[in-house]
C-alpha cells in the first residue's frame, strides 16, 4: 500500500462529533455508555451519583449539569470517535458555540418527553451556521409519557427537519424493551441489564405492519432525493443493507435528510446501534474536503485541503487553566501535522509560538503523544500568546481562519477582594476565567471604584464567582446581579478632539475630527478612516483606532460600554515636531466623548426570548404577569395539553421570573431564557435607572 492512500484511509476513519440538546436531554448519560462500550471505560457513572467522566469539575458535579465541553475519544470497529460533550444551559452556549466551529458532525439529542425543547431549537440554528452534518437520537424512551413520534412531528415542524426514521422503540407492557432496526429489519433486544449483549429476532407481530410502513418510508424519501435510487425503485429493485446504508450517508452528509434513532441512555439502551451509524453516516475530516481562510499576503479567500501533505493549520478554539500543567490549549488540526517541540506561527497575533508538550484529552486526563495530524483535536501546551479562535499555522504557509463570534454578556455584579492580600489573586483568577471563557468579562468602573464581572446570566455568574473562591482560593465580596447596560447614540454627529500641550522642549500635538454614526443592533463599535494625502501621517492612524475602542469601553450617561456605533476619521492636522501616538489617542477620547453628549445619547437594555410552558389553566395569569413586565408576546401554542408562550422581555424584568412563575403555576410551569439583542430603554425608565 503506498503512503497516499494508507494515509487517505486514516483520515477516512476518524470522526470528529459532538453531542448537544437542551438540557437534561441526556448528553452527558449517552457520552457515558458509548466510553463503555467502546472499552474506554470498565464501570458506567451516573450525572446523579456526580461519577461521570465528562462532568467532572466539582461544580458540575454539585449542580448534575455540564458547565464546560468536556473532550474525550474512543474508538468503534474501524473509526477513532473524537467526542465533545457539550453544555445545554443557556448560560454556557458559547461552549456549544466554538465546538461547532471545529467539529464535522453532531448528534443532537432530544428528550422522549420533552421533545424539541428551546435550546435544542438554538443548538440546531448553531448546527445550521456552521454547516455540521447532523443525525438525531430520541433519549429517554424509558420515561412514562415519551412519544417518539411526536418527537418527529415536531422536528419537522419548529426546526424544518427532514427526519429519517431508522429505529423504532419497542414496549411490552409500558416498558421499553428494545428498538426496531428498520435497516436490518430486525429487531433488537438486550440479554442483560448494561445492554452488552444484543439479541436480534424478528420484528414483533405489533410493530411488523408500522415497521413496514417505515421502511418503506426510507426507500421513499431517499427515492425523492437521489434519481438513481428512484429509478431502481420504479424498476422493483430490492435494496441491500449496503445500498441503503450509503445513500443515507451521501445526503446526511449533505444536510438533506437527518437520520433518527432511539433509545435509552440510562437504560444502558440503542446506544451500539447509535455507534454503529456515528461510524457509518457522520463524515470524516476527509468528507469535509477543505477549510476556508484568507490568505495575509493578497487578502483573498484562499483554500486549504484537509490532508497530512498540506501545510500545517488549526484552530485554537478553547482555552482551559489545568492546575498542575498549566494552560491547555485545545486545538483543531486542519491539515499537517505537528510534534512536541515544534514551532509554530500565530497568524491571529502574528507571533511565533513553541509546543512543548501535545496531549490527548480524556476529560480532564491526560495522555502525552509526541505529534498529531490532520483531523485531530488535541491540547497544546506551551503557548505564550495564543488565546481563543487563534488561527496556529506553518512558518511561511500563512492563513488566517475565521475568527470565532461570541455573544455580548448581558449581566454583570460587583465583586471586591476581602483584604489587599486577596487583590492580586482576584485578579490573577479573573484574567484566566476571562482567557477560557471569551463570553465572561471583567473590568473596572472608574465612577464607583467597583470591579465588575459580566457573563451571560446569574448561574453563569455564580459558577464563576464559585471557580475563584474554590479553585483559585479568592476571599471575595460579591454583590446582587444586575443588567449589562449599554449606550449609544440616536444622531448622527461630527465631533472634534484637539490635544495640544506646550511645555519646554517637545511638546504634544493631536487633531481628529470624527464623523459618528448610529448602526444597527448588535453591530458594536466600527472604526474607518478616509484620511487622504497625509493630512494624518499612517502611523497615527492605530493609534486613533486604538482611542476610539478604549473611549467606547465607558459611556457618558451611566458608564456603560457603547455600542453601535460608526466612527470614521474624517480630517485633522499634525504638528511635525509634537506630534505622537498618545497625543493622538487623547485627541480621539476627546473627540469620542464629546460626540456621545452631542448625538442624543440613549441607554441600551438586553432583550431576552422568553419561553413558558404551562398548563392551559393558568395562561391568564402568565399573560397578565408578562404585560407587567414590558413584555411582547409573539407567538402561543399548543403542545400536547400545554400552552407555550412566546415573548420578548427586558431581562430586567425577568431576574426573579424562576419564584414567579413558580408561584403562579403552583411550580407547574417551565421556561427557557436566552439572550436576542440590545433595545433602547423607554425614557422614564432611564430615568430611573440613571437617578
Amino acid at each position: 500500500m503506498n503512503i497516499q492512500t494508507e494515509m487517505k484511509e486514516e483520515l477516512q476513519f476518524i470522526r470528529n462529533i459532538g453531542f448537544v440538546a437542551h438540557i437534561d436531554a441526556g448528553k452527558t448519560t449517552t457520552t457515558e455508555r458509548i466510553l463503555y462500550y467502546s472499552g474506554r471505560l470498565y464501570k458506567i457513572g451516573e450525572v446523579h451519583d456526580g461519577t461521570t467522566t465528562t462532568d467532572w469539575m466539582q461544580q458540575e458535579r454539585q449542580r448534575g449539569i455540564t458547565i464546560t465541553s468536556a473532550a474525550t475519544y474512543c474508538q468503534w470497529k474501524d473509526c477513532n470517535i473524537n467526542i465533545i460533550d457539550t453544555p445545554g444551559h443557556i448560560d454556557f452556549t458559547v461552549e456549544v458555540e466554538r465546538s461547532l466551529k471545529v467539529l464535522d458532525g453532531a448528534v443532537v439529542i432530544f428528550c422522549g418527553v420533552g421533545g424539541v425543547e428551546p435550546q435544542s431549537e438554538t443548538v440546531w440554528r448553531q448546527a445550521d451556521k456552521y454547516k455540521v452534518a447532523r443525525m438525531a437520537f430520541v433519549n429517554k424512551m424509558d420515561r412514562a409519557g415519551a412519544d417518539f413520534y411526536n418527537v418527529i412531528e415536531e422536528m419537522k415542524e419548529k426546526l424544518a427537519a427532514h427526519p429519517l426514521v431508522v429505529t423504532l422503540p419497542i414496549h411490552e407492557d409500558d416498558e421499553f424493551v428494545g428498538i426496531v432496526d428498520l435497516i436490518r429489519n430486525k429487531a433488537i433486544y438486550y440479554e442483560d441489564e448494561l445492554g452488552v449483549n444484543l439479541l436480534l429476532k424478528e420484528i414483533p407481530d405489533s410493530l411488523k405492519e408500522k415497521a413496514a410502513q417505515y421502511r418503506e418510508k426510507i426507500i421513499e424519501q431517499l427515492s425523492e432525493i437521489d434519481d438513481g435510487f428512484m429509478h431502481a425503485f420504479l424498476e422493483g429493485k430490492q435494496f441491500s443493507e449496503e445500498e441503503i446504508i450509503q445513500t443515507i450517508r451521501t445526503y446526511t452528509l449533505k444536510s438533506k435528510i437527518t437520520p433518527v434513532l432511539c433509545g435509552s441512555a440510562f437504560k444502558n439502551k440503542g446506544i451500539q446501534t447509535l455507534l454503529d451509524r456515528i461510524c457509518d453516516w457522520l463524515p470524516s475530516p476527509k468528507d469535509i474536503g477543505m477549510i476556508t481562510g484568507i490568505n495575509p499576503r493578497t487578502q483573498e479567500v484562499e483554500e486549504r485541503q484537509i490532508s497530512y501533505k498540506a501545510p500545517f493549520c488549526s484552530l485554537c478554539f478553547k482555552v482551559f487553566t489545568d492546575p498542575f500543567v498549566g494552560k491547555l490549549f485545545y486545538t483543531r488540526i486542519y491539515s499537517g501535522k505537528i510534534t512536541s517541540g515544534g514551532d509554530v506561527y500565530n497568524m491571529t497575533q502574528q507571533t511565533k509560538e513553541r509546543v512543548t508538550k501535545i496531549v490527548r484529552m480524556h476529560a480532564n486526563k491526560q495522555e502525552i503523544i509526541s505529534e498529531a495530524k490532520a483531523g485531530d483535536i488535541v491540547c497544546l501546551v506551551g503557548l505564550k500568546e495564543t488565546v481563543t479562535g487563534d488561527t496556529l499555522c506553518a512558518s511561511g504557509n500563512h492563513i488566517l481562519l475565521e475568527k470565532i463570534k461570541f455573544p455580548e454578556p448581558v449581566v454583570s455584579m460587583a465583586i471586591e477582594p476581602k483584604s489587599q492580600q486577596d487583590q492580586d489573586k482576584l485578579f490573577e483568577g479573573l484574567r484566566k476565567l476571562e482567557e477560557e471563557d471569551p463570553s465572561f468579562r471583567f473590568s473596572y468602573n472608574k465612577d464607583t471604584g467597583q470591579n465588575i464581572i459580566s457573563g451571560m446570566g446569574k448561574l453563569h455568574l455564580e459558577v464563576m464567582v464559585d471557580r475563584l473562591l474554590n479553585d483559585f482560593n479568592v476571599v471575595a465580596k460579591v454583590g446582587k446581579p444586575c443588567v449589562s447596560y449599554k449606550e449609544s447614540i440616536t444622531r448622527r454627529v461630527e465631533a472634534v478632539g484637539k490635544f495640544i500641550q506646550q511645555t519646554g522642549g517637545h511638546g504634544q500635538y493631536g487633531h481628529v475630527v470624527l464623523d459618528m454614526i448610529p448602526q444597527d443592533k448588535g453591530t458594536g463599535i466600527l472604526f474607518e478612516t478616509k484620511i487622504k494625502g497625509g493630512i494624518i501621517p499612517k502611523e497615527f492612524i492605530p493609534s486613533v483606532r486604538e482611542g476610539v475602542y478604549e473611549a467606547a469601553e465607558s459611556g457618558i450617561l451611566g458608564g456603560y460600554p457603547v455600542i453601535d456605533i460608526k466612527v470614521v476619521l474624517v480630517d485633522g492636522s499634525y504638528h511635525e515636531v509634537d506630534s505622537n501616538e498618545l497625543a493622538y489617542k487623547i485627541a480621539t477620547e476627546i473627540a469620542f466623548k464629546d460626540g456621545l453628549k452631542r448625538g442624543a445619547p440613549t441607554l441600551l437594555e438586553p432583550i431576552m426570548g422568553l419561553e413558558v410552558l404551562t398548563p392551559e389553566q393558568y395562561l391568564s395569569q402568565i399573560i397578565g404577569d408578562l404585560n407587567t413586565r414590558r413584555a411582547q408576546i409573539v407567538n402561543i401554542s399548543e403542545r400536547k395539553h400545554l400552552k407555550m408562550i412566546k415573548a420578548e422581555v427586558p431581562l430586567v424584568e425577568v431576574f426573579d421570573y424562576a419564584d414567579v412563575s413558580r408561584n403562579l403555576t403552583q411550580g407547574r410551569a417551565s421556561y427557557t431564557i436566552e439572550p436576542l439583542y440590545y433595545e433602547k430603554v423607554p425614557s422614564e425608565i432611564m430615568t430611573k435607572i440613571l437617578g
